[in-house]
């Protein structure tokens, strides 16, 4: 279901010659239509068939006040930013297809087109131009730590749309800023562009310059890289080749789809066959530097969203926990007691952003493992919920 914010009117954002998105009758044009939604702050564009243009808005869909799209408007649109022989054949043959689309002065999207009902339909992600820096991303001290290594492996982890990849463009930003060094990145797409500072970097993206991540990081290590970026670990290959760079003195930052730091401990593993999971763990303990897990919820004020965060560092005794099944759930209790070390866990953080008045405790229930925990730490610190009648 929709939320109930109301329609967004272009005519407070007409992108072009004072003209929004519908003027002239007919079918809006994809760059309006991208124009608008970046002008009103929306990270996504959605268009589907019998429905009107959506955007999201600080996490929320809302639609655009223009009239439904019929499916061959869409269908038109999704051709139309298929540039490539290989993006259309994708589209036609495999049913759904990941490309780039580019618009001169109005941004880059990182875009997904599929099939829905029979019909096309089509998500564009606004990619920002320019690279945050860890402070305005308002990143503790423990994340800026890990891209000060010069080997291992570190994981960023999350949810679909919470924010992995900003973190990921930050830290490089930071190594690219401080340190004379090779990165490599391989992204699908290119979602944030860097301009050489100290650091030389080269942005390889899948099916343009290169046919997948796992082919791309092997090729990779003959290229001379001291920090390498894998956008996201998919399969056996590459996570096997990015434990082989981090052990062998390259500085790996990898995206992994997990929800904790006990869940990405148990994926990585769980992507090697169950024979190879004792020798994988040993290898993994030895190779990790550290794991960033993080959501994105709601402001207290309405005002675009908060990152959640749990940290943790390869300490003695989380190299201990990953090495050892029967202790590999007792990760999350180590965190919390890692302070020191720049750890935390979600119920942490949560508790801090809480106290500060930055989130509500009820958008806080939705990130940390156990509503309960979360309601007695609050409360041991004072905390009265308002939305609870005190």
């Amino acid at each position: 279901m929709l939320p109930t914010t109301p329609p967004v009117d272009l005519r407070e954002a007409a992108p072009m010659g004072g003209q929004g998105p519908s003027a002239g009758g007919g079918a809006p044009a994809l760059r309006d239509l991208l124009a608008a939604a970046v002008a009103h702050g929306a990270s996504d564009l959605h268009l589907r068939a019998d429905s009107a243009p959506l955007v999201r808005i600080s996490g929320q869909l809302v639609p655009l006040d223009l009239p439904v799209l019929t499916g061959g408007q869409v269908e038109a649109m999704v051709l139309a930013a298929l540039h490539s022989a290989r993006d259309r054949q994708a589209f036609t043959e495999h049913r759904e297809a990941d490309f780039a689309v580019s618009e001169p002065g109005v941004g880059r999207f990182r875009s997904n087109a599929y099939w829905t009902r029979g019909r096309a339909a089509m998500v564009l992600r606004h990619v920002k131009e320019v690279v945050p820096t860890l402070d305005e991303l308002g990143m503790p001290s423990a994340v800026r730590a890990l891209t000060e290594g010069s080997s291992g492996l570190v994981l960023v982890c999350g949810p679909t749309g919470s924010g992995k990849t900003t973190t990921l463009a930050a830290m490089v930003g930071a190594i690219n800023a401080e340190r004379r060094c090779h990165i490599l990145t391989i992204e699908d797409p290119i979602e944030f562009l860097h301009a050489d500072r100290l650091a030389t970097i080269s942005q390889r993206e899948l099916h343009t310059d290169t046919l997948d991540f796992a082919s791309a990081l092997r090729a990779g290590l003959r290229q001379d890289p001291d920090v390498i970026l894998v956008g996201e670990i998919r399969d056996l290959a590459t996570m096997r080749t990015a434990l082989q760079a981090a052990e062998t003195g390259h500085l790996v930052l990898a995206s992994l789809h997990a929800r904790s730091v006990v869940d990405a401990v148990n994926r990585v593993i769980d992507v090697f066959p169950v024979e190879e999971q004792r020798q994988a763990r040993t290898t993994i303990a030895e190779a990790v530097r550290g794991v960033i897990c993080q959501h994105l919820v709601p402001a207290a004020d309405g005002q675009g969203r908060r990152l959640v965060m749990e940290i943790a560092v390869a300490t003695p005794r989380v190299r201990e926990a990953i090495l050892d099944p029967e202790r590999t759930g007792t990760l999350e209790d180590i965190v919390a007691e890692g302070e020191y070390y720049g750890m935390r866990t979600f119920a942490q953080d949560a508790v801090r952003l809480v106290l500060s008045g930055a989130i509500t405790a009820r958008a806080a229930e939705a990130v940390v493992p156990r509503a309960a925990d979360l309601h007695v730490a609050l409360r041991r610190k004072g905390y009265r919920d308002p939305e609870a009648g005190g």
